[in-house]
């Protein structure tokens, strides 16, 4: 239990976990939007194997947000010892 029922936290939201998240969400809409596209016209994937067709469209956002988690700038911690930064 925390000593103070409203616990105030100053650390910022890292970009990269920020970056993560907006291109997670934006692959994932853009997903959804191939899926719908997909579903009215089968035929667009139907030259993959079945096991491919089902692990392509997880992958999209997962491969989108790693990427961009790693190309995005780490946020300094100034508050840690010079040997933790």
């Amino acid at each position: 239990m925390h000593s103070d029922p409203q616990p105030t936290y100053t650390q910022p939201v890292e970009a990269k976990v920020k970056a993560m998240t907006l291109v997670s969400y934006l692959a994932g809409i853009a997903g959804m939007a191939v899926l719908q596209t997909v579903a009215d016209d089968p035929s667009m994937i139907s030259f993959l194997p079945d096991w491919v067709e089902m692990i392509t469209l997880p992958l999209l956002p997962t491969g989108l947000s790693a990427l961009a988690g790693w190309k995005a700038k780490h946020t300094p911690r100034p508050d840690l010892p010079l040997s933790q930064r």
